[in-house]
């Protein structure tokens, strides 16, 4: 008896340290899913002896895989059609005798969440740096067990900045005229140094205490919705942070690319397309580790695909998000990338997705959007991507002297190469962002060639994204430090004394760039002509580029004038876009121009007129 009852107590004291040590991602999920398949990854010690089984209705174990580490295994279930919200146990069993319940929740989707609206060109997206910006609350800059403490005058150190920071800035963000927040990844990033940025993450289920909880980015969304501003989550699937929990014990002897240790990518994107490509050059960009503290992960791996497609639908639907911004988009394995685009847009078709392909050449960029043909056949769902391109022509092209191939001609021929996309409205196009100069330092302090490239990027083809703080003309001069870039926003802070929000201590010039943009971004929030009107442009002449967004209702004259001084523009060259159209209202300003005779243009000036 006292052997039996002493073998009972051993049986739930490994049960009870089991229980306390067992992880089950994700966590939880939902009925109504389009997919009707869910793999359970569970992670405890030994859990690979023990034979999981679960008893509810509509709910089926397909398949139990284990892997070469006995602390993992991963449950294939399928819900079927007739599965209710509901809790449940896992029953985890050896030689018969239960060793372990884990409990398991699917949960009821919210109404229309597989039809969620993305954003789209009626969108101006608004980039923060999260650490950055506002620091709501100040109790969690620095987290007892965490690795790295706040340091606000380490400028490659964490600030503070904080999802309640974003909740307390809404109102600011909406009155911009901003009606979407990309903000850059919020989840864990428990490393030593650096972690501030967000693209290390060591837990792909848990959002970074130091900006809040999992529940607090959930509020940020639907408050931001609920003032018309969509939510765009950051994110990464081509790597994690070293210090990512898994690394103590990693699922299987090919979870990670190069997994005895660190072999750099080597960073040559050209090598995809390329046609005449070695093996071991395309091996070494795709599966090289970005840089040492971020492992790369292998997504031929299917359990690992199965993983970051299933996370990544997990925070579309927990949080209600509207879109993606997914990093380093060339990086990981392109096949992975088409499949992990399509699921995602299957189970939300109206969702948007736009990718990072860093490079100002459009063939490159071309080959990752959906609906594109490629010779090799490729093809995705990805709807969007970042237009590198038009950055860089819009950064050379104000600041060059203009010339036969320079200047604002560089503009209108990266345009003409919109033949190349699919569909380059969709486009994300942008000044700046969180990994370059700030705008104004590109434009070498010049105001007048900063609000040019504003009007631009509000009235071009695509989808504006404003990085936090250009509207106030920040700046990085004489560096390129990502820390000095990402600066914190003026009066996030308590005891800072140029707010940015309430304008008290900014220069005339900064609440001018602020006006400036508020006009733009509320002009833009109504215009249904910039929203889905076509894009007609002409060649640039003697320093001025010109070009129309119309339909068949409205049209707007947008005008760049490089020139140091005042010049007359002709009109009659014009006339198929100008029409019957006698005089243009300025958006920013209200002045009527006629359109009569030659326009008067002001020296290194835009003008957005609507044509009357």
């Amino acid at each position: 008896m006292k052997k039996y009852l002493l073998s009972i107590c051993l049986i739930f004291m490994f049960a009870a340290s089991a229980s306390a040590q067992v992880r089950v991602e994700p966590p939880f999920w939902w009925t109504g899913m389009k997919t009707p398949a869910l793999q359970l990854m569970v992670h405890a010690p030994k859990i690979a002896e023990w034979h999981p089984s679960i008893s509810y209705p509509g709910l089926r174990v397909e398949r139990v895989v284990r892997t070469e580490n006995p602390n993992y295994v991963f449950i294939d279930l399928l819900l079927l059609d007739d599965v209710k919200p509901g809790k449940f146990n896992i029953e985890f069993k050896k030689d018969g005798k239960l060793m372990h319940r884990q409990p398991y929740e699917l949960l009821q989707r919210d109404a229309g969440a597989s039809e969620r609206p993305g954003f789209n060109p009626s969108d101006v997206m608004y980039l923060i740096t999260p650490d950055r910006f506002v620091n709501g609350d100040p109790s969690n800059d620095n987290v007892t067990g965490m690795r790295e403490k706040a340091n606000r005058s380490n400028k490659g150190g964490r600030h503070g900045g904080d999802i309640a920071g974003l909740l307390k800035s809404l109102d600011y963000i909406h009155d911009m005229g901003f009606t979407a927040i990309w903000v850059n990844p919020v989840l864990e990033n428990d490393m030593q140094t650096y972690s501030y940025h967000g693209y290390s993450t060591t837990d792909f289920y848990k959002v970074d205490p130091r900006f809040g909880s999992n529940e607090d980015y959930r509020k940020l969304s639907l408050a931001a919705q609920a003032k018309g501003v969509k939510m765009i989550m950051d994110m990464i699937v081509n790597h994690c942070g070293s210090e990512h929990w898994w690394m103590r014990d990693l699922p299987a002897a090919d979870w990670l690319n190069y997994q005895s240790g660190f072999v750099g990518t080597n960073h040559r994107k050209s090598v995809i397309q390329d046609p005449y490509v070695s093996t071991e050059d395309r091996r070494r960009f795709v599966d090289g580790w970005f840089v040492p503290t971020m492992p790369d992960l292998n997504q031929r791996n299917q359990l690992m695909a199965t993983y970051l497609i299933q996370n990544t639908i997990w925070w579309v639907e927990y949080a209600a998000l509207n879109g993606i911004r997914m990093d380093t988009y060339p990086y990981p394995d392109k096949n992975f990338m088409s499949d992990w685009s399509c699921a995602v847009m299957r189970e939300y078709p109206n969702l948007n997705i736009v990718g990072e392909e860093w490079t100002e050449n459009p063939a490159w960029v071309a080959y990752w959007q959906g609906g594109k043909k490629n010779p090799d056949g490729y093809s995705s769902c990805l709807p969007s991507l970042m237009d590198f391109p038009l950055q860089g022509a819009l950064r050379k092209g104000l600041t060059e002297r203009d010339g036969w191939n320079e200047g604002l001609m560089r503009l209108y021929e990266t345009l003409a190469n919109d033949f190349l996309y699919a569909d380059p409205s969709q486009f994300v196009i942008f000044p700046d962002n969180h990994d370059m100069s700030r705008f104004f330092s590109q434009m070498n302090e010049d105001f007048d060639l900063f609000k040019m490239g504003m009007a631009y990027t509000y009235t071009m083809r695509g989808i504006p994204q404003i990085y936090y703080g250009t509207e106030i003309l920040m700046k990085n001069p004489g560096t390129d430090d990502h820390g000095i870039i990402r600066s914190d926003f003026p009066g996030g802070w308590v005891g800072d004394q140029v707010n940015a929000i309430t304008g008290d201590g900014l220069s005339a010039q900064q609440k001018e760039a602020q006006d400036y943009l508020r006009k733009l971004g509320q002009w833009r929030r109504q215009a249904e002509v910039i929203h889905r009107g076509k894009l007609m442009h002409f060649l640039p002449e003697n320093g001025a580029y010109v070009y129309f967004r119309y339909t068949e209702k409205q049209r707007v004259m947008v005008i760049l004038n490089k020139n140091d001084q005042q010049r007359q523009l002709g009109l009659e060259r014009f006339s198929e876009m100008i029409g019957t159209a006698r005089n243009g209202k300025n958006v920013t300003d209200g002045k009527t121009y006629s359109l009569k005779n030659a326009l008067e243009l002001p020296a290194k000036t835009a003008l957005i007129l609507e044509l009357e």
